[in-house]
């Protein structure tokens, strides 16, 4: 998520405060809010008119241990030991595990497993903002019942405001997030020990005991709560993702010394206040505090709902850059909004796609307890994919034994399986919401990539060699202008389209051309000498190849400007020469149906390469070319 703060590296010195308190603002907001919906959302299985001890201790006790296996254990000291050189999340950890697997249909198959977890991080994406908005907004029914009307514009007036305001980047706001995430942690876990001091019984909630009787207890209703439970989990994907720009420690140590700590008093205060008054089953979280405190706590947890979204949103910001990087998602606009922090974006597009399923969902779910149901897929869905990449990587990368990667990560994936299959039960009730936009943008994704690839061979065919064409130059009979053309290809070896045309329409060639090769690495950043590579490959023509890492936005002029000590030439007089592909159907597709309608809609709404590639517009000319797809 796009956030570049120091990063201090595991196993470097003490991290400072202010890190701490970033990575607080930043990583924990989503997994931060869950006690105003998760405890409550799973006691509503059972009948709340009657709840009993053995509901609420083995309740307890198993948030407490799938705080302490999924995220402490799977995320905390195992899933971000595999960093990309730094970075972490779902497509980082694809990245690597494609680097260390041989095979073609092995490498295949990973990059699915990798699409599909990015495809339902989207679906939270749009489910985080709306759940917990939600819930904090909640909060005045408790406090001024006579306000439960209001809960849903106020909801959304707060939600498009939200994505109204991140186009100024998150920066600025983010300066606020840590402090107010403190507090909020701070104040949750005091409100909860308050209710356990005098009832310190319910710590003995914390032997898994009391899950198992609770489990062989219900049975088959056992099963549907887990599907609850495992709300206290969302954002456990967030510590991963966030890697990058903290480095593992710092998220390690404020989750072990000050949020897990939080949590887990809050979930056992709630449990104490339902044993002490089972009619408090209506929103344990709010009626855990004085009458007096509960307004101020509506609007702490409303900015606290907001930080969580933040994170979820830039951290889709990232994810679609990296998409794009990767090759499965069309050019899109990419602006920075920090002129310091490289991390820091805003995709509109994105946004506003987003902002516009955030409300509908709002809209036709009404309230947190409905949406609930949906989230838990999104979740467990994401869970199940980072098992299977992990194992990979474990096994290959940190060369564990078979029977090690298998037993720990199988038993991860085990639990992680349970949990989503619990989910499962609620597609009806709206768990078809993120499977819905997961299979959709799957399908989006694959259908660019292998529209891209046929692309790419259909190119081949019909290009000359750069070779023969550089051989024949001095003999033939083009008239050299003065001037300078940077000529965009995708293929290095090949003579770009652009060029042919040109030589076919204007009969001239400049005197200083470039060809200019964008690649795309599966590292997070490349280094700034290894940007560039120069040759020369005849009088006055170079090739330049220009590399950047899938968290980085390309910027071709000044790429170039970098290089005036290599090559003698002015860049800021270069004409810029591209190819416009104009695809029309061909009679004997290679693409199904689907696909080739899905892939021809992206390619007519993906952003021009000059925008993307930040090449001055009035610098640019295009050449069109038939392609048949």
């Amino acid at each position: 998520m796009s956030h570049h703060h120091e990063p201090t590296k595991p196993g470097s010195t003490k991290p400072s405060l202010g890190v701490l308190m970033a990575v607080l603002g930043v990583v924990y907001g989503d997994i931060g809010t869950s006690p105003l919906y998760a405890f409550k959302a799973s006691l509503q299985l059972f009948d709340p008119a009657s709840t009993t001890h053995v509901e609420v201790m083995g309740l307890l006790s198993l948030i407490f241990w799938s705080l302490i296996v999924i995220v402490t254990l799977k995320y905390v000291f195992l899933v971000m030991r595999a960093d990309n050189r730094g970075e972490g999340g779902i497509l980082a950890l694809m990245a690597l595990a494609q680097r260390v697997s041989v095979g073609r249909s092995v490498k295949s198959a990973i990059a699915l497993i990798g699409i599909a977890g990015a495809c339902l991080f989207f679906g939270d994406g749009v489910i985080t903002p709306a759940i917990s908005v939600l819930s904090a907004v909640e909060g005045l029914e408790v406090s001024a019942p006579e306000l439960k009307f209001y809960v849903l514009p106020i909801s959304i007036a707060v939600i498009v405001a939200l994505f109204a305001v991140q186009y100024t980047g998150t920066g600025r706001v983010g300066r606020i997030f840590g402090p107010v995430m403190a507090a909020w942690f701070l104040i949750i876990g005091l409100s909860g020990l308050r209710e356990i001091i005098p009832h310190p019984f319910i710590l003995l909630a914390v032997s898994p005991s009391y899950a198992i009787a609770l489990c062989i207890q219900y049975k088959g209703l056992a099963f549907f709560v887990l599907g609850a439970v495992v709300l206290c989990v969302t954002g456990a994907e967030a510590l991963y993702a966030d890697m990058g720009h903290f480095g593992a420690r710092p998220i390690r140590l404020s989750w072990l010394a000050f949020v897990l700590p939080c949590l887990i008093l809050n979930y056992f205060g709630q449990g104490a206040l339902i044993l002490r008054d089972p009619s408090a089953v209506q929103n344990p979280f709010f009626l855990l505090d004085p009458s007096w405190i509960r307004l101020p706590m509506v609007l702490l947890a409303t900015v606290a709902t907001v930080i969580a979204s933040q994170a979820v949103i830039s951290g889709a910001f990232s994810v679609a850059r990296q998409c794009m990087q990767l090759g499965f998602l069309p050019r899109m606009t990419v602006r920075h909004t920090s002129t310091i922090e490289e991390g820091q974006i805003y995709v509109p597009q994105i946004n506003t796609a987003l902002a516009v399923g955030v409300v509908l969902l709002v809209l036709a779910f009404k309230t947190s307890d409905n949406l609930a149901s949906a989230y838990g897929i999104a979740v467990t869905g994401t869970f199940l994919c980072t098992a299977v990449l992990a194992m990979v990587v474990f096994r290959r990368q940190f060369h564990w034994s078979r029977a090690a990667a298998v037993s720990v990560f199988g038993g991860l994936f085990l639990i992680d399986i349970v949990f989503f299959s619990a989910n499962t039960v609620k597609v009806v009730e709206g768990g078809w919401v993120p499977l819905v936009l997961g299979l959709g943008l799957t399908a989006m994704m694959t259908s660019w990539k292998q529209g891209r690839d046929l692309l790419l061979s259909r190119w081949k065919q019909s290009s000359m060699p750069l070779a023969p064409f550089l051989a024949r130059l001095p003999q033939s009979r083009i008239i050299r202008v003065p001037g300078l053309a940077v000529f965009m290809t995708s293929n290095p070896d090949y003579v770009p389209t652009s060029l042919l045309h040109n030589l076919k329409h204007n009969k001239v060639l400049h005197e200083n051309v470039l060809f200019v090769t964008v690649q795309n690495e599966d590292v997070p950043e490349v280094s700034p000498r290894r940007r560039a590579e120069v040759a020369q490959l005849a009088p006055g023509i170079h090739r330049v190849i220009l590399r950047y890492g899938f968290m980085e936005s390309p910027n071709i002029p000044r790429a170039l400007e970098d290089l005036t000590g290599q090559l003698d030439v002015r860049v800021t007089q270069a004409s810029y020469f591209l190819g416009r592909d104009v695809l029309v159907p061909g009679m004997a597709p290679k693409l199904s149906w689907w696909r080739r309608a899905l892939f021809l809609v992206m390619a007519r709404n993906a952003v021009p390469a000059t925008e993307f590639f930040r090449i001055p517009s009035d610098r640019v000319v295009e050449l069109g070319v038939r392609i048949t797809i």
